[in-house]
């Protein structure tokens, strides 16, 4: 037995890594040596780590987040401590890593949950937690979002969706949590383990958040299957919902010649035509379900001429564009705009749909359009212009103190209303000059909108950028 200390630099693109002190034994293995199975050990943390668990961080969070505690624990003389940074803290934004078994992983398909005690120095949400990833493919990954922890300890419990696909798992923990309302705080975690359960009951899994959506698109699209959950009942009569990745999930298709979709959930368009994708999860069908209404070929949107000198870029292929904070920021509780955005021979493509109202904001850094003063992009509304179209748009500077909603914010409105010039399964576009705009320098936001009950719920963006 010795004492081993391992610091790796792997995958500087995408994380930082810091080896932790490990007890392990040391011997030479022969290279014809074939390992019948995988460690199916219970335990990840207990007063000390496991043997081959390391320690990742991820790029950007608060590296030194994470330390062992002997003052506060559940059980026995330590746990694990985790220290969100205050917003603003020039060490990291955030806190967040993953507990990794460096072994070779564990066979973990005699287990169902993933159980821990855990409290915070005040009530607070972590806002994802739980296990499968390993900054590797993460192929059975699952998030328990919105943790809720107390002051007390309490043990939590975080099912497997179908431990027979662990058979060699390597992501033993992972969580990422910010501070809540600007204010760091620390949590603690004992007892961490693999347990079996018998009071895990009534699985429910869904695809698509248990929605039936329909959607019409052509020849060459990737779509991905998203919001993938899994429903259990736990012993206390509580549901639980987790984030699941779809390696749990088995895929289909009803008409494989028009939309194919793999084991990561990836449907293709292949041909014009109609076809119902769902899964299964186990031996239970999921809810939800996604309807593909393939038209056929794509038409492009026109290609921007313009000189790249002469513009400032938010979402184009053709030009680099400023960075983004988003471009559906989901504004609750009135917003109904979802995202369906697609690519096709890498052109990338903004689809939303149910569509109410949505924002594009670009704050971090605002930008100055002094000498841009105009606004340009393409638009396609598939199928039908509704007979009451009226789409506004909004433009936002900040003011000098270059946040939205303050004091100091103008805007100007752009409307486009029905005419000759709007069509459907056809590019518009759309340009206005920023006339009315009082100050320039510091704009940060768009937002596009359905007014005076206007029934346009679907529509493409492309070369969305300003010029002069």
């Amino acid at each position: 037995m010795k004492l081993i200390k391992n610091i790796h630099i792997t995958k500087p693109k995408f994380l930082i890594l810091l080896g932790l002190l490990s007890i392990a034994c040391t011997r030479e293995i022969s290279d014809d040596a074939v390992l019948s199975s995988f460690s199916s050990r219970q335990e990840i943390f207990s007063d000390s780590f496991s043997s081959g668990l390391e320690y990742y961080p991820f790029v950007d969070s608060k590296f030194e987040a994470f330390s062992v505690d002997t003052e506060n624990k559940y059980l026995g003389s330590s746990s694990m401590r985790f220290d969100i940074p205050n917003e603003g803290d020039p060490e990291g934004s955030y806190a967040g890593a993953i507990f990794r078994d460096d072994n070779g992983g564990r066979d973990l398909t005699g287990y169902n949950a993933l159980t821990f005690w855990a409290k915070a120095s005040k009530a607070a949400t972590i806002n994802d937690i739980g296990f499968g990833q390993d900054f590797g493919e993460n192929k059975f990954q699952v998030s328990k979002r919105g943790l809720r922890l107390t002051t007390n300890w309490v043990k939590y419990t975080i099912p497997v969706p179908d431990a027979v696909k662990l058979i060699q798992e390597k992501g033993m923990f992972w969580y990422a949590e910010g501070p809540e309302n600007g204010d760091g705080y620390s949590f603690w975690i004992d007892e961490l383990k693999w347990e079996k359960i018998g009071t895990i009951a009534q699985p429910r899994p869904s695809i698509l958040n248990g929605d039936d959506i329909s959607v019409n698109t052509f020849i060459g699209v990737n779509i991905n299957i998203a919001d993938l959950n899994q429903t259990f009942n736990l012993g206390s009569g509580q549901d639980i919902i987790i984030s699941s990745a779809p390696g749990y999930f088995t895929f289909a298709s009803s008409n494989p010649s028009v939309a194919s979709v793999n084991e990561s959930g990836v449907v293709e368009i292949l041909s014009a035509g109609r076809a119902v994708i769902t899964a299964k999860l186990g031996n239970n069908q999921a809810k939800g379900s996604l309807t593909i209404n393939s038209v056929g070929d794509f038409v492009f949107a026109p290609i921007p001429t313009r000189s790249s000198d002469d513009v400032i870029s938010i979402f184009s292929d053709y030009y680099s564009s400023t960075p983004i904070d988003f471009f559906n920021g989901y504004w609750q509780p009135y917003q109904t705009t979802q995202s369906a955005d697609f690519s096709i021979n890498g052109d990338n493509f903004l689809n939303y749909t149910n569509f109410n109202f949505v924002g594009i904001q670009f704050a971090n850094p605002t930008i100055d359009l002094t000498n841009k003063p105009n606004l340009h992009f393409n638009m396609y509304i598939p199928n039908a212009v509704p007979s009451n179209f009226d789409f506004l748009v909004t433009l936002v500077d900040f003011g000098p103190d270059k946040v939205n909603g303050g004091n100091d914010d103008t805007r100007q409105q752009l409307f486009v209303r029905k005419s000759p010039s709007i069509v459907a399964d056809s590019w518009i576009t759309v340009e206005f000059p920023l006339t009315s705009l009082t100050t320039k320098n510091n704009v940060g936001l768009i937002i596009f909108e359905n007014i005076n009950f206007s029934a346009l719920t679907n529509f493409y963006l492309d070369n969305i950028y300003f010029y002069r």
